[in-house]
């Protein structure tokens, strides 16, 4: 008798074991069933090519920000100018962002005040950096593009047109450009 009553518990812990197996199956079936809705969902792009979607649209990289600077290096200086042959600094600033359908501001002030600031660590090619000037007092007076940074030293590269020789490369730590340093900004494209 304590035989078959062993037996039988055995039995009833064996069926509830496969009930329960059975029952972990379901669940990892319905869960394999929504990854493959999940997949399913994620595949259809079909909303990124909807009616009016321009696919020509092309939007300027730094790099054709940066090539667009550099080639006007050696273009004169001449306050008030918008180049295309001479510049004063913002409008350097300006046209070479224009050229790739960026519009910044127009003078160093503005462009300034209208673009997005950021700390000097997050500094990335690219960026506006803008200078105190002689006749500026504290206030901003120059700007350029940032065309590199070096996080160790805390320094950067940058294109600018300067009164004194025109467009031109120069360095954070190049005459006064580290005590007359105001700040940067970025450009929202």
């Amino acid at each position: 008798m304590k035989q078959k009553i062993i037996f039988c518990i055995l039995l009833m812990l064996l069926s509830s074991m496969d009930v329960a197996l059975a029952k972990g199956k379901k669940k990892k079936a319905k869960k394999i069933q929504r990854t493959e809705t999940v997949y399913e969902e994620i595949d259809n792009f079909d909303f990124l090519y909807a009616d009016g979607y321009d696919t020509n649209i092309s939007f300027a990289s730094t790099d054709d920000i940066l090539s667009q600077a550099t080639s006007l290096i050696g273009s004169r200086y001449r306050s008030g100018s918008k180049g295309p042959y001479t510049f004063d600094c913002s409008g350097f600033t300006s046209y070479v962002y224009g050229q790739n359908n960026i519009s910044i501001g127009c003078s160093s002030r503005d462009q300034y005040a209208r673009n997005i600031p950021i700390r000097r660590n997050e500094m990335q090619s690219g960026d506006l950096v803008f200078f105190t000037s002689p006749n500026s007092g504290h206030n901003v007076g120059h700007v350029g593009i940032v065309m590199d940074y070096d996080p160790i030293t805390d320094s950067f590269t940058f294109i600018h047109a300067s009164s004194k020789g025109g467009v031109k490369i120069s360095h954070s730590t190049d005459g006064n450009y580290t005590r007359r340093y105001i700040g940067v900004r970025r450009v929202a494209k």
